[in-house]
């Protein structure tokens, strides 16, 4: 079972702050483009790829908790863990 203190995504942490500091990036980059009254259809373009970025670091938390959380437990608490899971998928695929 899996320790409360270990998390699925321990082993790329790295990988995911860096993902995280380049999303909050764009977003600073969207908020100059307001600023500077950038063309509409330009500002949709970056958000676009800021939530594409964000899906795929989703994706991969899924992906991680799924390997870590859920197959790492036992009994009832796997049924909780697979009902998390499946109300985090839920919640990201009514997005928008």
């Amino acid at each position: 079972m899996a320790s409360a203190e270990t998390r699925g995504y321990a082993a790329t942490k790295d990988d995911l702050t860096k993902r995280l500091r380049r999303v909050e990036g764009q977003v600073r980059g969207v908020e100059k483009m307001v600023e500077e009254d950038r063309y509409c259809i330009d500002i949709l373009t970056q958000i676009s790829a800021i939530q594409a970025a964000l899906d795929k670091v989703a994706l991969g938390l899924l992906d991680q908790h799924a390997h870590h959380c859920v197959m790492g437990a036992e009994g009832e608490t796997r049924n909780e863990r697979t009902a998390e899971l499946m109300g985090a998928v839920g919640r990201l695929m009514r997005r928008g």
